[in-house]
């Protein structure tokens, strides 16, 4: 097709498991980018350190979310450090999605092009709410109706996200320092040479 690819490291998500699988795939590069690619149903994801102010930023690819719409999910219930995770097919979708989690103090969000679809605040340690459980709940089933809006129709969605920085079991995972192979205890560069 004439167009630029880079063989990326994708973390797989695997549904209704714990585990994920350690894959490759062929992205398009374009201006000197590298975006996912909805076809292959392969997004973006970024994590964001939350605890020491570092700054710090690592962005990697995930598959098997089935987003088919500019859209992106946040949430700072990410095992077992839970710093922020956001998981998008849209840069600007993921900045917003980031911004509007940090000023709710954590929890998890949906946007979908370019609207915030739906939150459930947790503006305790990001990881607690102070509502009251009927209302959590309430939040909680729209946040999993924003997924399925966006495409995704895994079984357990928020579960799915909060596991891709679990640096303790296989495969492949994201931390505040970069992409880790778990199997073989040792990062990996998101692209390959």
């Amino acid at each position: 097709n004439g167009n630029p690819t880079v063989t990326a490291n994708v973390i797989g998500v695997v549904e209704n498991q714990a585990p994920t699988r350690h894959l490759r795939f062929k992205l398009p590069a374009r201006g000197g980018a590298i975006a996912g690619d909805p076809a292959q149903d392969v997004c973006k994801v970024a994590l964001v350190e939350r605890h020491k102010a570092t700054g710090r930023v690592q962005v990697g690819f995930a598959h098997g979310f089935g987003f088919n719409v500019p859209c992106a999910v946040a949430s700072t219930v990410a095992h077992d450090s839970h710093h922020m995770l956001v998981v998008g097919t849209d840069d600007s979708a993921m900045a917003l999605a980031a911004n509007e989690l940090a000023k709710a103090s954590g929890g998890m969000l949906v946007v979908k092009e370019g609207k915030v679809e739906a939150i459930v605040e947790l503006p305790i340690a990001g990881l607690m709410s102070d509502e009251r459980a009927e209302v959590v709940a309430q939040k909680a089933e729209r946040v999993l109706a924003a997924y399925r809006a966006c495409g995704c129709y895994l079984n357990n969605a928020n579960m799915q996200l909060s596991l891709l920085a679990l640096v303790v079991i296989p495969e492949l995972r994201i931390s505040d320092l970069g992409l880790v192979d778990v199997t073989k205890f040792e990062f990996v560069p998101v692209l390959e040479q």
